[in-house]
């Protein structure tokens, strides 16, 4: 059984101030905390404000900030790993994944399952918004601005062949906005159609077995909300149509959890001010918690 804690690292430092920032008191009033029989390992938060500007040379937002606060957030992941805890970062928006696998990457050489409704593989400037969290998998895998990309010198924080790309549904979008090609590198690449294709379980099995390599010292799995049906999940700013259902994502999760190679998890993007009765939380939570201890749904 593992012994599972939670870290609040409610950031809007890659996004804006829409909401996200408030998905731990969401998840934890949901119930996430309770059902997992978790710790809290406390709340990480930002040492400066947010800044809307685009920073001329970078052409991103807030690049400074992001990098002191993924250096605060590796050091809270590293205690926590230390101490045989699983640690659940409840974000925030995506950036705050660059502090788990920075605080990963200084002890070793760790996988990625990397599962979100979006790829997240723009440059900068094909991004029309300048926010680091529609760039994160581009950021972690060594892509973009040295300020993020090269934090400690320990660029990139994972590698290509160490990555899983799974349920993203934005290929189109992102092409016509001139994004790099997630299929255009050595990441495992499972987008919704081949999902889809594969069937759930035959997919999430096929994408844990490309990381269970002897040269990994685990994983890290990365879960945004908007992976989910657009039907099911519109607590999110960057709605898509389609997407999995609840039930597929308890499916994935169990799998990936039964590999025993996930070492911990960040949840971001659910936004709870478009959940106005709470009724999106308590389900997306359920989910989560069928998949990570397969119990009956709650």
């Amino acid at each position: 059984m593992l012994r599972y804690s939670i870290i609040d690292a409610p950031s809007i430092l890659g996004l804006r101030p829409t909401g996200v920032e408030g998905l731990p008191e969401a998840l934890k009033k949901a119930g996430l905390m309770d059902k997992l029989n978790a710790i809290y390992a406390g709340c990480v938060q930002p040492l400066f404000p947010y800044n809307p500007k685009r920073d001329p040379t970078t052409l991103i937002m807030n690049a400074d900030a992001i990098k002191v606060y993924s250096i605060q957030l590796a050091e809270v992941v590293n205690t926590e790993i230390a101490k045989m805890s699983f640690p659940i970062i409840l974000g925030g928006d995506c950036s705050i994944i660059i502090g788990a696998l920075l605080g990963l990457r200084h002890n070793g050489r760790h996988g990625l399952f990397f599962i979100d409704g979006h790829s997240d593989f723009y440059q900068p400037q094909a991004s029309i918004t300048g926010e680091v969290a529609d760039m994160e998998l581009a950021v972690i895998s060594g892509r973009g601005p040295e300020i993020l990309t090269n934090i400690d010198g320990l660029k990139p924080l994972v590698r290509d062949e160490d990555i899983v790309v799974f349920g993203y549904r934005d290929a189109e979008q992102s092409s016509s906005y001139g994004s790099q090609d997630v299929k255009d590198t050595n990441m495992h690449v499972f987008d919704l159609l081949r999902v889809r294709e594969l069937k759930i379980g035959r997919a999430a099995s096929m994408a844990v077995t490309r990381l269970m390599k002897d040269e990994l010292n685990g994983f890290w799995i990365h879960l945004d909300a908007d992976v989910l049906d657009d039907s099911i999940m519109p607590a999110v700013d960057y709605r898509l149509d389609g997407g999995l259902c609840l039930s597929e994502l308890s499916e994935l999760l169990r799998i990936i959890i039964s590999s025993n190679r996930a070492l911990g998890m960040s949840i971001t993007i659910f936004n709870p001010n478009l959940d106005l009765d709470g009724t999106i939380a308590k389900n997306f939570v359920s989910s989560i918690v069928v998949g990570l201890q397969g119990s009956k749904l709650v």
